[in-house]
């Protein structure tokens, strides 16, 4: 069995960013494993390429830039290089730099393509079960990711999200004289419901649960960083929901006596209420685990970064968020990893 320092699992841009500051640490390539069943930058670089982000371009730079490990510095022309710092932009831009930097990082430490199904502890040493076989690891990074949420309504059609906010996939759906329920008032809702009124939709009904919330740039800080509307969602949201109402979309609170009525009316749902954790390997030595949101500690030698393992952080105001973002998870690591390396089993 296979024995090593560290091994990262998952390689969407938190477990890029673990790889990356192992080895920026000082931490020997040879003594890292990295275990995905892809190596295309998760999720992020397979089903959001279409999606407008929140971040703007120079958040996404600096992290690129930020681990030297990286060689981001010899990366070819990427066609996020030719946008305006301060714009957002598609997350395929991002993507294809993510998946350039997983390639050069693959060159440097053990990249086992599977995928981790169990962990256990024993005389110091993690084992880390694969679809491959089981490896033992001092210390184990879990970068495992985050899956849409939904809601139980089993007899709506559900249109996945990843197809909700990628016009071309939703095109590709038959919605004609269909009406759409759009459940959520987060940044993904206010992707989707523009796509779907773009389509031929008969009626588009948003069921929601309270007012909308915007981000505010304070200048070293932002309010509602994390939870708030940025960018095109947000403007689009000002100007149709906040404004007036697209012809064909209807807004519902879910605790007014209308809804019944209107639910039942839908044909297909659209859930943008967020996202849980994707699972961990199974750990039955230990049940549940679970992880400190001040430093990412799930137990020794075991620990969490990224959108499932996400910091908790409250901000000048006092309002707390979870943050989520590459620029977040890099800023997080920063903090961390020096704790880690001392931390682990």
């Amino acid at each position: 069995m296979s024995e090593y320092g560290w091994t990262v699992v998952g390689a969407g841009p938190a477990g890029i960013a673990a790889v990356g500051k192992l080895l920026d640490r000082g931490v020997p390539s040879g003594s890292i494993a990295w275990i995905d069943p892809e190596f295309a930058a998760g999720d992020f670089g397979t089903k959001w390429r279409a999606v407008h982000s929140n971040t703007s371009v120079k958040l996404f730079i600096n992290y690129l830039t930020d681990a030297q490990s990286f060689r981001f510095a010899h990366a070819p022309h990427f066609a996020l290089n030719d946008l305006a710092p301060t714009d957002t932009c598609l997350l395929g831009d991002v993507a294809d730099p993510l998946v350039w930097i997983t390639g050069q990082l693959r060159e440097q430490v053990s990249a086992l393509r599977t995928t981790a199904t169990g962990l256990s502890l024993h005389g110091g040493r993690w084992t880390v079960e694969t679809e491959m076989g089981g490896i033992t690891s001092k210390n184990v990074i879990l970068a495992v990711g985050s899956v849409p949420k939904n809601l139980d309504y089993p007899w709506l059609n559900e249109i996945p999200l990843e197809a909700a906010l990628n016009p071309e996939k939703l095109a590709a759906l038959p919605l004609e004289g269909a009406t759409v329920a759009v459940f959520g008032a987060s940044h993904s809702s206010m992707i989707a419901l523009p796509n779907l009124l773009a389509g031929p939709a008969a009626k588009v009904i948003n069921f929601y649960r309270g007012p909308l919330r915007y981000a505010v740039d304070m200048g070293d800080w932002t309010l509602f960083d994390d939870t708030g509307l940025k960018g095109e969602a947000a403007r689009w949201a000002r100007e149709n929901i906040d404004g007036v109402l697209p012809a064909r979309l209807q807004r519902c609170l879910v605790d007014s006596r209308e809804f019944p009525e209107l639910l039942q009316s839908c044909d297909y749902a659209v859930y943008t209420v967020g996202f849980s954790p994707r699972p961990v390997p199974a750990a039955p030595q230990w049940g549940k685990l679970e992880y400190n949101p001040a430093n990412g500690i799930i137990a020794p030698g075991l620990f969490g970064v990224g959108i499932a393992f996400p910091e908790y952080r409250i901000d000048p105001m006092g309002f707390g968020e979870h943050r989520v973002g590459l620029q977040k998870f890099m800023d997080r690591l920063n903090k961390v990893l020096p704790l880690w390396l001392k931390y682990g089993s």
